[in-house]
């Protein structure tokens, strides 16, 4: 692997994957969970220090060993083929082949506010509940193109990276600014009145829109249950910054601006979603962010911000955010299928790089798989299904600090996570906790993006099947 990337490439990459469409829309279903913007807020602060606690663990991994594949490579040396097998089966069927299905329809829906027809036109093919229609063609597309410049050098994929990443966290800067100089009414006051109480509201008609009326308030483990449903939106926000670890191979000093890159990475994102929150409860009231229209929160703020303009500035915003996201996504993901198929785990011809010294093959593979994702049309769907399984991924992987540190306590390590064993601690306790709530509160959030993983195993025992297994 060629050393073209610098630590500004690297922190480009972390922020660019991480800032997709989540922060735009997520923050509706989280408010009509708990009612209360005391709550929204709390949960954004702790899935920041959930997100930190695991970029700052997965540093000591990082400097461990500073090789293409990351969190795949980690799992293996730490805990076996197997693990890491499972992992990877995860990663190419759901995490990240869905996570890219899943903003590219973001991408192809807010087209839709600049683009009308794309909305009004029939569908291209329907046969019963299911459809493809345009919006699904134009996420397709974009996974297309952004995998054939990537196909191109990882100078390519780097430069338009870069510019992405960069405009959208100058334009999220501008909205916070104005979100506060240009609000005639705030309702900051107002959304913190309650305090500490907090109330849902999620029933819905025969048709399945949300109704305004007939928030309850809750408590004790409810509230509990609520917080781990509100945190699937800010979880799912959140990550994708480990894809920088895919691509070690590829950074200039891998040891150090790998894990300097996850940490101001991650701190630099969560602090403007933190801080994107703050424009949505001082734009709107409680109401007009949980009711948003298609959960199109930072539209409705924005309408309250700009006037009639908001919607088309958004729109802009939120297609230059998630085609930036794609890339970084699109980039990272296919250097962890290669790394599997050198270790007998993928298809042997994703191996090779091309004659631009990238994984041609395996970044094929991944566009066509996340096209196909692309026509189930389910975004929220894929959001619910991957959150989970990411989370029990970044645990297994930041106890695989604590682990190594009791089997190998004598290992060189270039880099210590800061903090140890209080880091890793914290994410451990937090990830369980969501985990468990979950299982409990909401389980179509848990089992079928977990049972996909699991299907892996036959999978990893077929392609075993003549080799000495471990």
């Amino acid at each position: 692997m060629q050393k073209k990337l610098k630590l500004w490439d690297a922190i480009m990459l972390v922020m660019g994957s991480m800032i997709g469409s989540g922060i735009f829309i997520v923050s509706a279903d989280m408010m009509r969970n708990l009612g209360s913007g005391y709550w929204m807020i709390l949960v954004w602060v702790i899935t920041g220090i959930m997100t930190v606690a695991a970029a700052i663990s997965y540093g000591e991994l990082s400097a461990l060993f500073p090789k293409a594949g990351g969190q795949y490579t980690y799992l293996t040396e730490i805990f076996g083929k197997k693990m890491g097998f499972l992992y990877g089966w995860g990663l190419f069927t759901v995490i990240q082949t869905g996570t890219i299905a899943a903003v590219a329809m973001a991408f192809g829906k807010f087209t839709a506010y600049l683009v009308p027809e794309l909305n009004n036109a029939a569908p291209i093919f329907q046969s019963g509940t299911f459809q493809i229609t345009w919006i699904q063609i134009l996420a397709i597309a974009v996974i297309i193109l952004l995998t054939y410049i990537n196909t191109r050098g990882v100078e390519s994929g780097k430069m338009l990276q870069n510019v992405f990443t960069g405009s959208k966290i100058l334009a999220l800067l501008g909205l916070i600014a104005l979100g506060f100089i240009l609000v005639d009414v705030s309702h900051l006051a107002e959304n913190f009145s309650l305090g500490t109480d907090a109330f849902n509201n999620l029933k819905q008609d025969a048709k399945g829109v949300f109704l305004q009326s007939g928030w309850e308030p809750i408590s004790g483990m409810t509230l509990m249950g609520g917080i781990a449903a509100a945190m699937v939106g800010s979880v799912f926000s959140s990550v994708a910054w480990e894809s920088v670890t895919f691509v070690s191979g590829e950074i200039e000093n891998p040891k150090k601006n790998v894990v300097k890159a996850m940490i101001l990475g991650t701190s630099a994102v969560m602090l403007l979603y933190i801080a994107v929150n703050f424009v949505y409860i001082n734009a709107l009231d409680r109401d007009s962010i949980a009711f948003a229209t298609n959960d199109r929160v930072a539209v409705a703020a924005s309408q309250n911000i700009f006037g009639s303009a908001g919607t088309v500035i958004i729109a802009v915003l939120v297609m230059v955010s998630t085609f930036g996201c794609n890339n970084g996504l699109i980039l990272a993901g296919s250097r962890v299928f290669q790394t599997m198929a050198k270790d007998g785990l993928f298809f042997k011809s994703a191996v090779d790089n091309n004659k631009n010294q990238v994984p041609g093959n395996a970044l094929w593979m991944q566009g066509i798989w996340a096209s196909l994702l692309c026509l189930s049309g389910q975004y929220g769907n894929l959001l619910d299904m991957i959150s989970f399984v990411i989370v029990l991924f970044y645990m297994i992987t930041v106890f695989g600090v604590i682990y190594l540190r009791i089997k190998q306590p004598n290992l060189e390590r270039p880099y210590k996570a800061w903090l140890y064993p209080v880091t890793p601690i914290i994410y451990l306790l937090i990830g369980t906790a969501f985990c468990v709530l979950l299982l409990i509160y909401k389980q179509q959030y848990t089992w079928p993006g977990f049972l996909i993983v699991l299907l892996g195993l036959p999978v990893y025992y077929l392609i075993n099947k003549n080799k000495k297994t471990d």
